[in-house]
């Protein structure tokens, strides 16, 4: 019956999105047309709460539909009454869906900083818009010498959407290496770590800023796939056989809390140094669990 129960998934998926997005938008338009502080924080968890309940359908449907098993260890004591910064690795566009299923109903709800262009995408576009996800425009450094008055005009979207949140739970999610790791982008950028990409501290910088006194704590998040990261049509056809996922909760440190990252040279360079600090701590447990998986293999060849 697999050839029945595969296909379920993303079915099951489109009808949900085509039945919630209409409610998702009209909550949104009234929050926007009704200037009234109570009206929008009223439209905001009614938006909020549709999402919700897309993403129990969505993560409902993968464990119906697929084989894949989610290992998930570590630091998993969390509470949707508080907020959290979220960073993770970046292998493939699986990660989300992977991210979505590991925590669905244990961690707050989840807030992206997406590309600019991710707007147009049909009917998730119109729901990151109407969640007020911050579309984040990346310029080009040649742009950026020609047009100095845009540098931080991205950092400066990314902080009015985290003042926004105020008082609200949320998990805001980043991945610090800004792109997905191919083994192509890893050649030329040269990282100087074995499995990553170089991470970019602005876009934590501006979080731990904007919500330092509301963050409970750092989720450092790992993603390793055993037999190598998938692609989108191999996760959807039931190919990903495991998934494996570690979490850090590491306490964000005071010094971190209320610096300017732009303007100030001493404090972009302490916040660099940590950044880097995570960054070689999981490059060392990514070959670890390489290390790992190669022991089991060496195990079930020799039949132990």
């Amino acid at each position: 019956m697999r050839f029945l129960r595969v296909p379920l998934a993303p079915l099951l998926i489109l009808a949900a999105t085509l039945v919630l997005i209409v409610p998702m938008i009209v909550a949104a338009a009234v929050k926007l047309l009704l200037p009234f502080t109570s009206t929008r924080r009223l439209g905001r968890r009614i938006v909020a709460g549709i999402a919700e309940m897309w993403m129990w359908i969505v993560v409902r449907c993968f464990r119906i539909s697929y084989r894949t098993r989610i290992e998930v260890t570590g630091d998993t004591d969390f509470d949707r009454s508080h907020s959290y910064l979220l960073l993770c690795n970046h292998l493939s566009w699986v990660d989300v869906p992977v991210l979505l299923w590991a925590f669905c109903g244990q961690l707050p709800f989840y807030r992206f900083f997406l590309k600019r262009s991710l707007i147009w995408m049909p009917l998730l576009g119109i729901a990151f818009w109407a969640l007020e996800y911050p579309f984040i425009r990346f310029r080009s450094r040649e742009y950026l010498e020609r047009h100095p008055e845009k540098r931080g005009e991205g950092l400066e979207t990314a902080r009015r959407a985290c003042e926004r949140l105020e008082g609200v739970p949320s998990t805001i999610v980043n991945f610090p290496e800004g792109a997905i790791n191919t083994p192509e982008r890893h050649r030329r950028q040269r990282p100087g770590h074995r499995n990553l990409l170089r991470a970019h501290a602005g876009g934590p910088s501006l979080v731990i800023s904007a919500m330092g006194e509301q963050l409970d704590a750092l989720l450092d998040v790992t993603i390793q796939y055993p037999d190598g990261p998938p692609s989108v049509a191999d996760f959807m056809l039931d190919r990903v056989e495991r998934v494996r996922v570690h979490v850090r909760r590491i306490p964000i440190p005071d010094a971190l809390v209320g610096g300017n990252y732009q303007d100030d040279p001493e404090f972009r360079a302490g916040f660099r140094a940590w950044i880097n600090d995570l960054w070689r701590s999981k490059d060392a447990l990514i070959e670890e669990l390489k290390t790992r998986r190669t022991e089991c293999d060496r195990d079930d060849a020799n039949g132990e």
